[in-house]
């Protein structure tokens, strides 16, 4: 995984950052393995919002349209998940993660994040499907 950290911050604190990182996108992905927006939520940030192209149609607006997505739809128990980068600016960070075995289908995911009060929560999802 290629990671950039741009601070006076020591490497320790790196790792940290991109642990914690990790752990937000892995809190998003469990959601949708067991098909239940509740476990997802807390990874977003209320205001969070969704945009991208799945069935050749727009999908996009408040982060709640993924949540309701999720749960009308089956748990994905075998979904994969690859976090290819996350990229740190001290309280903001991007994170590019590429999965499959949603459904049948296949994701880019590219998310946002930022750092609020110690702790980190994704403020955008924009997504490519590849069907």
């Amino acid at each position: 995984m290629a990671n950039t950290f741009l601070t006076n911050d020591t490497s320790t604190d790196k790792e940290v950052e991109i642990e914690a990182v990790s752990s937000v996108i892995q809190t998003y992905v469990e959601g949708g393995r067991q098909g239940k927006a509740a476990i997802m939520k807390p990874a977003f940030r209320e205001d969070a919002t969704i945009h991208g192209h799945i069935g050749g149609s727009l999908f996009g607006g408040p982060i709640g349209l993924l949540f309701d997505w999720v749960d009308e739809n089956p748990p994905a128990p075998n979904l994969e998940a690859n976090i290819v980068n996350i990229d740190l600016a001290n309280t903001i960070a991007t994170a590019r993660v590429e999965l499959t075995g949603w459904l049948g289908f296949r994701f880019t995911d590219q998310f946002t994040l930022l750092k609020e009060n110690g702790a980190w929560t994704i403020a955008s999802k924009v997504f490519h499907t590849y069907e």
